[in-house]
């Protein structure tokens, strides 16, 4: 049954291949509804997708009568496909993400050479910034922005809940990292003590978690259980302290596996891969070059 708080009723799912929640929240009174951060399996060896995740939580919300106005991007995520493309084109919604998307396409138009993407976030239909609201039914979604892992990272606020991306994982597993285009351990660190002055009580709904073996997947956790137990920034964490060591951290992190076809498909937003003469669609691989070594230019 969906969580239900001041008239929100919220349900998380879980897609274990890549760690990933997506979070539906929905007006009790209206029905209307919004999916956060929907997952698109895929599989790097053959190359396909795989929509029965995203086809799961869809039935779900026809199930209990939601129509579904919003897909909301929390960043330009690096470790899984996004399932927006499909999402709005099967249910009529929008789809939403931070202003600080345009820097992001920039950065990564120029690695993948991706000449079709236009880097303007016109692909989005609304680009989101500090203090703006997103109207669900009698709800009111409010953005804050939260950048360090990505620019664009913003959190949804939604009465007592925020849905926060990749800004805080679960308190073992500390926070996101600060090595991709953009990134920045000091401004991560002010973007969680956004987070830390929201009431305690406050549920931070998780994008990540990778539970031990026997663990089951852990969805929420409270501002005062993350500010008292977070390995990585408590609350007297020093930003120094955590600069150090969010960068010393960093320097060991392997990339994702999936971060080369990730990022250049969730650039596009809804824009589609472009269909070439042969009429098939590709993905890009650049040769002989790191992430990292780019964005060091």
């Amino acid at each position: 049954m969906p969580e239900n708080s001041a008239g929100m009723e919220i349900s998380s799912h879980y897609e274990p291949g890549t760690g990933t929640w997506s979070h539906l929240l929905a007006d009790a009174l209206s029905g209307k509804a919004a999916l956060v951060d929907p997952v698109l399996v895929y599989d790097p060896v053959s190359g396909r997708s795989d929509r029965r995740f995203a086809e799961s939580i869809l039935s779900y919300a026809r199930d209990r009568g939601y129509q579904l106005e919003w897909v909301i991007e929390t960043h330009v995520h690096a470790d899984h496909l996004s399932a927006a493309q499909f999402i709005c084109q099967s249910s009529g919604a929008k789809l939403a993400a931070a202003r600080g998307v345009c820097g992001v396409q920039r950065a990564f138009v120029r690695l993948f050479n991706c000449n079709d993407v236009t880097p303007d976030g016109h692909q989005f239909d609304r680009l989101l910034a500090e203090g703006d609201e997103l109207q669900l039914g009698s709800q009111s979604l409010r953005v804050l922005e939260t950048p360090g892992h990505t620019p664009d990272s913003i959190t949804i606020l939604a009465g007592d809940a925020a849905f926060i991306g990749d800004t805080l994982f679960s308190p073992a597993l500390g926070t996101a990292r600060c090595d991709f285009p953009g990134g920045n351990a000091g401004v991560l660190f002010d973007s969680v003590q956004k987070l830390y002055a929201l009431p305690p009580a406050t549920r931070l709904f998780l994008c990540h978690d990778y539970p031990a073996e026997g663990r089951a997947p852990l969805d929420c956790v409270s501002v005062a259980e993350s500010r008292d137990n977070n390995i990585h920034i408590r609350a007297g964490t020093t930003r120094e302290e955590f600069i150090a060591l969010r960068e010393a951290r960093d320097a060991t992190l392997a990339l994702p596996k999936l971060i080369l076809p990730s990022v250049q498909f969730n650039i596009r937003g809804r824009q589609e891969l472009a269909v070439e003469n042969n009429g098939l669609s590709y993905l890009r691989i650049p040769l002989d070059i790191s992430i990292r070594d780019f964005a060091a230019r």
